[in-house]
């Protein structure tokens, strides 16, 4: 079989296609007037799409349930223990039995799913599967709702401009940067840093910011590809 190459030069091995990269973000939360409920799920999807595609690992789709935070009181998610034995592990599982699957980029677009990193091993050991926790774009995109999000999708198509002007309505979407969300900022000092800032200067479209985001996230993604097959 031909060697691929990565659009930057680098080499990826053949072994790529025992690579699947699954998407996890959540379904069922809302992201303020502009955004739709499944905002999560929609960028977690393009990137883990775009990173298959870049490098020939295989695309698994995306994980159809989501976890929360205790003191994050929005959306509907599910503990993290169905989150992981109820779906994580049979979705992997049936990948690795169907499509021959060694390795697996996880790539996670929505906060709450974080602790899913700490069920890592037990799956690893379960499944004798490598796998990767990729969190890229939460830790870049900034306040839930707020100008990243925003930015990332009016890339992808998804915001509706029309509503624009009431995203930051935060007694009608006290989601929008957590800002109305009390038992959150209480307990996290970094929710509440950034509810502070979202209620000074709210939120906006910078579509330089919104494609800057996504490339960085996908190359993050294709680095972790490439790392499995070292």
């Amino acid at each position: 079989m031909v060697e691929l190459r990565y659009s930057s030069g680098k080499i990826i091995s053949p072994k790529v296609h025992a690579v699947g990269v699954l998407a996890l973000g959540s379904h069922l939360e809302n992201h303020g007037a502009a955004l739709p409920i499944d905002t999560d799920a929609k960028i977690a999807s393009h990137l883990a799409l775009q990173a298959a595609l870049k490098t020939g690992a295989k695309y698994l789709g995306i994980l159809y349930t989501a976890t929360e935070y205790d003191y994050v009181k929005h959306g509907r998610h599910v503990t993290i223990e169905a989150l992981v034995d109820n779906n994580l592990k049979l979705t992997l599982q049936n990948a690795k039995k169907n499509l021959k699957l060694e390795k697996i980029v996880l790539v996670n677009a929505h906060g709450g799913n974080d602790p899913v990193k700490n069920y890592l091993k037990q799956l690893e050991k379960e499944l004798k599967l490598e796998i990767v926790f990729n969190n890229k774009i939460v830790e870049i995109e900034g306040a839930h709702a707020g100008t990243g999000e925003l930015s990332i999708g009016a890339i992808l198509g998804i915001v509706d401009a029309d509503r624009l002007d009431e995203h930051c309505h935060f007694e009608e979407y006290p989601e929008v940067g957590m800002v109305g969300l009390k038992e959150a900022r209480e307990a996290s000092e970094g929710i509440n840093r950034e509810a502070q800032e979202m209620e000074i200067t709210g939120a906006c479209v910078d579509l330089e910011q919104g494609e800057y985001l996504l490339e960085i996230a996908i190359e993050d993604i294709i680095g972790d590809i490439i790392k499995l097959l070292e």
